[in-house]
């Protein structure tokens, strides 16, 4: 295969491959529909288009105790959180290590209100005595202040709430320093003769959003684990066709963006139903209901779950459940992107800086691969050097393809050529290629990391465009180094303008991948131009007219 073929092959690739990613994410915008939800939407308050799961409840009133509706503000050394105490929901969080741009002073929101589109975490109690199931609407929890700041290890705050039978509900989050999980305690004090019955709903309720670009290929959407399936997108799309319902023991939900990920781990240790559905407002919900728990008479009894609003940091998520690591999406090569992750944090360790990191993984990528990278050039050198024979060949048996593909075949098998030679090599480096593709975007390690000069985040673009062009040249220089031999107008074409169109390609690419791309051709042109040296010392014509 010619080398210039191989070019136009990577070219085909790439672009094929992201936009098969925008195939794939082209259903992300549905709009609500209200046959979906009709049947699983309960009346809360008018003013209210917050979402109780169906359950076995009666819809009995709680009478909620007067209360004034507030919002209580938390402060921790990772966290600006704000409680809504309708319903005790987390209606937003700052993630205080993060900026929201380069160099700001602003703080990353990851829940709140974006320009009229919500993102809350929300968590209550439905069942035939919960509060959450009243057709008064949800609850508003009493608090004795309004503003929490974490000054030790650990910060509980306690919302209040009784209802019209003196039962006492107390919705406790438990923020601890140093991390972004936060647990939540549902503390029940039936006080009256009679067993009641409460069951805990825990959900994540986003707006509608529409897909990203072409270039932005990070998934936005919804994703769960249960104990069948460790890990399984959900998308805006996947909830307007079909509600989602799974009886799992354990399990998880999630939302899922660029560099974040917040999420819901009820206890492992009971059945809970995961639930999905879209609302009339065009709201995207995705929750778990744990088993009903009765309670007896003068009983007390604690509910729990844990909530995540944070970094998709792979080991903590682990740790918190053996498969919400997986949010950390490296798509279907993430055996490979894993270690080549766990290798590019390594060498951060030791150089100091990501873009120093990139380059260094770079050249050992390169240098693991050169064994095929020479087989490579070597198959396109020997290929041009049988051009003549090959041009001999046509004109002696003209139109007759048959004749000439046996002498053809004849020609290879006695000069000991491999006419794929030159194509199996790159058909083994594109998932490696591909999975340091999901490596540079996955890794919030890279959110905002500097490297050199104005090179300031690896994660945006160059603003000036540099490296894209410096890309352009490589490509430019790798073509010289080899010389057209396509006879084919359009592929000539195409080849000409090849650098062209990958650097305007690039321009909106993050840096770190530029970065990658530019150090891979370099490296290729150093190894291209050792590996001719070698072969014409041993008088094998490379480079032709």
């Amino acid at each position: 295969m010619e080398s210039q073929r191989t070019f136009l092959f990577i070219g085909l690739m790439l672009v094929s491959f992201l936009l098969f990613q925008e195939w794939n994410n082209d259903y992300n915008t549905p709009k609500a529909d209200p046959s979906a939800t009709t049947q699983t939407l309960k009346a809360n308050s008018p003013e209210s288009d917050d979402y109780v799961p169906a359950s076995s409840d009666s819809g009995l009133p709680a009478s909620a105790t007067s209360a004034k509706r507030s919002v209580i503000n938390i402060t921790t050394d990772v966290f600006n959180v704000k409680i809504d105490t309708k319903g005790g929901d987390i209606v937003e969080a700052d993630l205080l290590q993060y900026e929201e741009t380069k160099d700001s002073a602003t703080p990353y929101m990851l829940l709140g209100e974006f320009d009229g589109k919500q993102y809350f975490s929300q968590s209550g109690l439905i069942g035939l005595n919960g509060p959450d199931a009243s057709t008064e609407g949800r609850p508003t929890y009493h608090v004795e202040q309004t503003s929490y700041t974490l000054t030790g290890d650990e910060l509980r705050v306690p919302l209040t709430f009784t209802d019209s039978n003196g039962i006492s509900f107390t919705k406790t989050y438990i923020f601890k320093q140093g991390q972004y999980n936060v647990g939540l305690e549902y503390t029940v004090d039936n006080v009256t003769s009679s067993p009641i019955q409460v069951q805990l709903y825990t959900q994540v309720k986003r707006t509608v959003q529409e897909k990203g670009s072409l270039v932005d290929q990070n998934y936005l959407g919804a994703a769960y684990g249960t104990d069948a399936d460790p890990y399984e997108k959900y998308s805006f799309s996947d909830m307007a066709d079909k509600n989602l319902n799974k009886n799992t023991q354990g399990g998880y939900i999630a939302f899922i963006q660029h560099y974040f990920v917040s999420a819901w781990i009820p206890v492992q240790e009971q059945t809970n139903t995961l639930y999905s559905l879209i609302t009339k407002s065009n709201h995207a919900i995705i929750g778990a209901k744990a088993e009903p728990v009765n309670i007896q008479p003068g009983n007390v009894q604690t509910l729990n779950a844990t909530y995540y609003m944070g970094p998709k940091d792979s080991e903590v998520l682990e740790a918190l459940h053996p498969d919400l690591d997986l949010t950390v999406d490296y798509g279907w090569l993430w055996f490979i992107s894993q270690p080549l992750f766990v290798l590019l944090k390594w060498l951060h360790s030791i150089l100091g800086n990501w873009g120093v990191a990139i380059i260094a993984i770079t050249v050992i990528v390169k240098t693991l691969m050169y064994p095929l990278t020479k087989a490579q050039y070597t198959s396109m050198a020997k290929m041009r050097a049988l051009q003549p024979k090959m041009k001999a060949l046509k004109e002696k048996y003209g139109d007759d393809r048959q004749k000439f593909g046996q002498a053809t075949m004849e020609m290879y098998k006695k000069e000991k050529v491999n006419p794929l030679g030159g194509c199996f090599p790159i058909l083994l480096q594109m998932p490696i290629f591909l999975a340091l593709f999901y490596v540079f975007l996955e890794s919030t390690e890279l959110r905002h990391a500097e490297f050199i000069f104005w090179l300031t985040d690896l994660s945006a673009k160059d603003p000036y465009y540099v490296l894209p062009i410096l890309f352009g040249a490589s490509m430019f220089i790798t073509q010289k180094l080899q010389p057209m031999t396509i006879t084919d107008p359009m592929q000539q074409k195409m080849m000409t303008y090849m650098p062209v169109i990958f650097s305007i390609f690039f321009l909106w690419f993050p840096s770190g991948l530029v970065l990658y791309w530019l150090v891979s051709n370099l490296i290729s042109i150093a190894q291209m131009l050792y590996i001719y040296r070698g072969m014409e010392k041993k008088g094998i014509k490379v480079r032709g007219d």
